[in-house]
């Protein structure tokens, strides 16, 4: 079917907004002539792709099944041009990687400061998302690679994988607020204090609910957050028991202790994930080369 990649590209910025005047303004164009070409697209597909109505517009399902596809297509033109416009020294473009705040703030910036010295022209741009969502941005072709916390169940095992950290989870409480420094603590009296952990979007919940499930205990956190420096921050001054990945934890805590467990804890590891339908660019390669090989 030959239809206009103009047609797709005004789909995709509708679908994107689901505004007809927020499209036409970033496109440049008239409002009329984005209800055009949409009109246009649906006659040459045989399909409606939008509900309208006079205050919101939605997608049909066959438009949501169009913009799947689009999506990606559009974000690997736009970094194919960025990587083009933004080439640096060597040949180099722009490096772009996804990670939650967690794993850049306390495994990426060493990593992230070395290949800035060695290629201080090369554009870094790091997008944040749980490791969850970091899946979707690499699904959707919006980065060259993602750093993101494993088992991650999300992941495509086709997805290339570099293994380059391993950690523990713990629990970490403060002495003056709960009399357990000096026990070893079942996961079924864990349960019944308040306990704080990330929300359910991200791979640490998971992987604890999948361990109290594992043990046919119910877990039911008091607290839950997005943010790891927050619950270190709450256990802190006694809201509950955080857990948390010990690498949060640079020094040993003077105000917090690290409740024992009478359930082992698996480790976990940290992985570099490439999506194998997308060409590894020489910026990425580069990277990759600083990173362990655990």
């Amino acid at each position: 079917m030959d239809i206009n990649y103009e047609l797709y590209k005004v789909f995709y910025y509708v679908a994107s907004s689901l505004s007809f005047s927020d499209a036409s303004k970033k496109l440049f164009i008239s409002q009329s002539a984005v209800s055009q070409s949409i009109k246009t697209l649906e006659r040459k597909l045989g399909q409606p792709l939008f509900i309208r109505s006079t205050k919101k517009v939605q997608l049909t399902p066959a438009g949501a099944l169009l913009l799947k596809h689009v999506e990606p297509a559009m974000n690997l033109i736009s970094r194919g041009e960025s990587q083009l416009l933004e080439s640096g020294s060597l040949g180099l473009g722009q490096l772009h990687i996804g990670a939650s705040d967690t794993i850049c703030r306390y495994f990426l910036l060493p990593y992230l400061q070395e290949f800035h010295r060695k290629f201080p022209d090369v554009p870094i741009k790091i997008t944040n998302a749980s490791s969850m969502g970091c899946v979707d941005l690499l699904e959707q072709r919006r980065v060259d690679l993602i750093i993101t916390n494993f088992p991650n169940p999300h992941l495509n095992p086709s997805y290339i994988q570099k293994t380059v950290g391993s950690f523990s989870d713990v629990f970490i409480a403060n002495p003056a607020c709960f009399d357990l420094a000096d026990r070893v603590v079942s996961f079924a009296e864990l349960g019944t204090y308040p306990l704080m952990m990330l929300d359910r979007k991200s791979t640490t919940s998971e992987f604890l609910h999948h361990i109290f499930l594992q043990h046919q205990l119910e877990l039911l956190p008091q607290v839950e957050l997005s943010s790891n420096d927050l619950l270190i921050d709450m256990a802190r001054i006694g809201l509950g028991i955080a857990f948390i990945p010990d690498f949060c934890l640079k020094h040993k805590p003077e105000d917090l202790f690290l409740v024992r467990t009478q359930e082992t804890i698996p480790q976990r590891q940290l992985v570099a994930s490439l999506n194998p339908t997308l060409p590894v660019s020489a910026s990425t390669e580069e990277f990759l080369k600083l990173l362990p090989d655990v």
